[in-house]
């Protein structure tokens, strides 16, 4: 376990989510045809229980003071490991309101905030365009002032919660010569004319997603989220702080992965004995075990550190998200090895689970960019070739 990252607090807040999730998640799982009527429930449910409140601050109907990335970590570990559509719906709502809680005004706050928390309305994210992935100071949609207005047009695509969010936290360019530095943050209601969603996109593992277009989508300047040109440093803020949650649903979901291998493994019997007796299952129950371990270790060191305002939290957000989401890929494979043909039956436990995991190692910074973050880190660290004590 790790305990030592954690107040007495963090571990009432485990116990009474991990009490929910073995009541409300773990007797049946939702199939793709209940994917957006599920994610609505799911989004009041975890409101009215209170676990949303995590995501903002007190003032504005939060749980705490200031948002804490240990909590988001926790919640995020045992709901990915009952549902990983319950786990998306809780960071999406996270992810959403977060540029709000970082940089907005309070009347902004106190606006958009209470509803978010409550799951009465669901959030969203609109960054990712098609000519705009990893590389999002290339974004093309634009952003004219006209007046105390401003004019919205683009595309944005794989958009979670797309035609079902009711407050976006959309990014465009307001001075496109400046590029990077020309990016701002708005927040934009559903209801906005102009607002089109254009594709609901399907993926391999249930999750609400889609294709949004601004087609002279009007917003008040009251809208704008913080400065103009301050875009990508919301962007990049707010995804920093919840990297190391994307690692905690990589946790929880290998977490899963194991206990269904071990208990698959002393069920299932072959050649008059449990698949648990033979050494080659073994050592794949010990490997799955220890990278499991190492990377629940990395995925709550990052958070204490966000947590304790501590130094280097860039370069260990992205080993936490590297490493969980990458040893969960091997775990889950792993634990399907296991069950052997079982394993990919539609609809049985790891074959979800091998569905779920993959997406984990592409969104919010794929593997290779989190490489690109640690090795940059690293360099800054040296001089004259040595590394810096």
């Amino acid at each position: 376990m790790v305990d030592c990252f954690f107040d007495p607090e963090h571990l009432i807040l485990r116990r009474q989510i991990q009490a929910w999730v073995e009541k409300n998640l773990l007797p049946e799982s939702v199939r793709e045809a209940e994917v957006e009527e599920a994610t609505r429930g799911l989004a009041s449910q975890l409101g009215r229980e209170g676990f949303i409140a995590y995501v903002a601050p007190k003032k504005f109907g939060g749980a705490r003071e200031k948002v804490q990335a240990r909590d988001l970590c926790l919640l995020r570990e045992e709901l990915a490991f009952g549902s990983a559509l319950a786990d998306t719906t809780f960071a999406l709502q996270a992810l959403g309101s977060y540029p709000i809680t970082l940089v907005g005004s309070d009347g902004q706050k106190s606006r958009y905030l209470p509803p978010i928390v409550r799951g009465e309305v669901l959030a969203a994210f609109a960054l990712t365009e098609p000519q705009a992935g990893s590389d999002i100071a290339s974004l093309e949609t634009r952003a004219v002032k006209r007046g105390k207005q401003y004019c919205l047009t683009g595309i944005k695509c794989f958009i979670s919660n797309a035609g079902l969010a009711g407050t976006y936290v959309v990014f465009a360019s307001t001075d496109p010569e400046k590029k990077a530095k020309g990016v701002s943050a708005f927040i934009v209601e559903a209801n906005r004319p102009g607002l089109v969603l254009k594709e609901k996109t399907r993926l391999i593992s249930p999750h609400p997603i889609g294709v949004l277009a601004f087609e002279e989508c009007i917003v008040p300047e009251a809208n704008l989220l913080g400065q103009e040109g301050e875009g990508l440093k919301i962007a990049f803020s707010t995804l920093e702080m919840l990297r190391s949650t994307v690692g905690a649903a990589a946790v929880g979901l290998a977490r899963r992965a194991l206990d269904e291998a071990l208990r698959y493994s002393r069920k299932r019997r072959q050649f008059g004995k449990e698949l648990a007796e033979f050494q080659g299952i073994q050592f794949k129950l010990a490997d799955m075990a220890t990278e499991l371990e190492a990377a629940r270790l990395l995925v709550y060191q990052a958070a204490w550190l966000h947590d304790h305002g501590r130094g280097g939290l860039k370069q260990k957000s992205s080993m936490a998200k590297l490493y969980a989401t990458e040893a969960a890929q091997r775990i889950v494979d792993q634990a399907l090895q296991i069950h052997g043909g079982i394993g990919v039956v539609e609809g049985t436990p790891v074959e979800r689970l091998y569905r779920d995991v993959r997406s984990l190692r592409i969104y919010e910074g794929t593997s290779e960019i989190q490489k690109l973050v640690i090795a940059r880190e690293l360099l800054k660290e040296t001089t004259g070739g040595k590394r810096e004590a």
